[in-house]
């Protein structure tokens, strides 16, 4: 009996190798669910900084179900100075494993400070590969540049990420219901005539920078957007101070702190759409001119009526005072105090009163999001350098044709006073 046991034993182990050597030949990974490569885009920022940073020979990614597994070149420059694996970061993340030939880092899709953008046909997860170099120890110098890569997985919408199960032909009746829940909130960077999104990530003081915050309510009631609060920072893993331009449930307090043009556009373009124009601004006393916003987004019923925690005001300049985007500028009052004081007592007491019930706003009615890096310079003003070198030019211009005009006159006074000389020297002979 123990020797048959035995057998059976063994065998159950030679199985369960076999299925294993299987499972990765035909590349199946997590209980049996298949392994499935999407498309992963490596963006190289155009700048003589960062040499070849981005490029295929020094940065490669591979977007699977659950992670993005970038796969970074030692010599990450292309200047033949190795960079360090300590040096290496997705949105946090440090290098998972390595060779002498390549350092691997694999970040989670929900995490390592991806942002997510649901466009028409697809989902869009994007990471971001920071290099920032640290001096050699004992030494306080570096010979590298910091470089910075965008990486981007693309997932078609009507694809499952989490698995691969197979949907049922019949809708129960209780997913009917999870999908009304289910809000596509988005963040994005728009062009200078809201049209579409930007094609650039590069902004200069002075600029404004457009941001559109919207929420996918199909197959919902019809929804109110807000945004919450928004922070800027140079940093996306938290290490760096932080600037909130957005506060106390929705006051632009930009505007009013700084004196700025910054303001929430009015009127809506749509009721589940809400559009910011931030006058662009870089952190004093940091060298990186890379800035990451993180917004936090929430929608109300349409029908529900705006209050101290869920409204959008801009501080007008002019005016000195607090407008509300949705014309209740009553709610915009506290923007100079604590908004959300005066509301939690009242909930507070209507929750203390029998037979009243207080409406909460669901999990799922909520949605922080993260847009960057963006990248501030110095204002640029080709413009204005050509008009004043043409300014300083039309003087001297000026000066050259008075010259010239002097100068053909007095070529025509000499020229007529030896010709009456010429002409009075034969009557003199006389």
């Amino acid at each position: 009996m123990a020797c048959k046991a035995m057998h059976q034993l063994l065998f159950l182990v030679f199985g369960l190798l076999t299925f294993n050597v299987v499972s990765v030949a035909f590349g199946y990974r997590r209980s049996g669910v298949p392994f499935k490569v999407h498309k992963a885009v490596v963006i190289q920022k155009e700048s003589l900084v960062q040499q070849r940073a981005g490029s295929p020979e020094t940065v490669s990614a591979q977007c699977t179900e659950w992670d993005v597994i970038v796969t970074i070149n030692p010599d990450l420059l292309g200047i033949q100075h190795p960079v360090q694996a300590s040096d290496l970061s997705v949105g946090g993340c440090g290098v998972t494993s390595q060779t002498p030939t390549a350092f691997v880092i694999e970040a989670p899709l929900q995490g390592c400070g991806s942002t997510v953008m649901m466009l028409t046909d697809e989902m869009v997860y994007t990471f971001t590969l920071d290099y920032i170099p640290s001096p050699i120890p004992g030494i306080p110098i570096i010979r590298t540049n910091p470089a910075v890569v965008q990486i981007e997985c693309h997932y078609p919408r009507n694809h499952n990420v989490s698995s691969n199960a197979l949907n049922p032909t019949w809708v129960p009746y209780t997913s009917t219901i999870s999908a009304q829940d289910v809000l596509g909130f988005s963040l994005i960077i728009m062009n200078s005539d809201w049209s579409g999104p930007s094609s650039s990530n590069v902004f200069y003081l002075g600029d404004l920078i457009n941001l559109q915050a919207s929420v996918d309510s199909t197959n919902h009631v019809p929804l109110l957007l807000f945004v919450d609060n928004c922070v800027a920072s140079s940093a996306s893993n938290g290490s760096a101070p932080i600037y909130t331009f957005i506060g106390n449930n929705g006051c632009f307090t930009d505007s009013k702190v700084t004196g700025s043009n910054s303001q929430f556009i009015i009127p809506r373009i749509a009721p589940s759409n809400l559009q910011i124009e931030l006058d662009a601004f870089r952190f004093y006393g940091v060298a990186t001119s890379s800035v990451f916003i993180t917004c936090r987004l929430k929608v109300t019923l349409a029908s529900q009526a705006i209050d101290n925690l869920n409204k959008a005001c801009t501080y007008i300049t002019g005016l000195s005072q607090w407008t509300s985007v949705d014309g209740s500028n009553q709610v915009c009052s506290c923007c100079d105090a604590n908004c959300a004081t005066g509301q939690k007592r009242r909930i507070e007491m209507a929750r203390r009163r029998p037979g009243r019930s207080v409406k909460t706003t669901p999990v799922e009615w909520e949605k922080t999001l993260v847009v960057g890096p963006l990248f501030l310079e110095g204002k640029h003003h080709p413009a204005v350098s050509e008009h004043l070198t043409a300014t300083e030019a039309k003087p001297a211009g000026s000066f050259m044709l008075v010259l010239g005009s002097m100068l053909v006159v007095l070529a025509l006074t000499c020229s007529a006073f030896l010709l009456y000389l010429l002409y009075q020297k034969p009557q003199i002979s006389n």
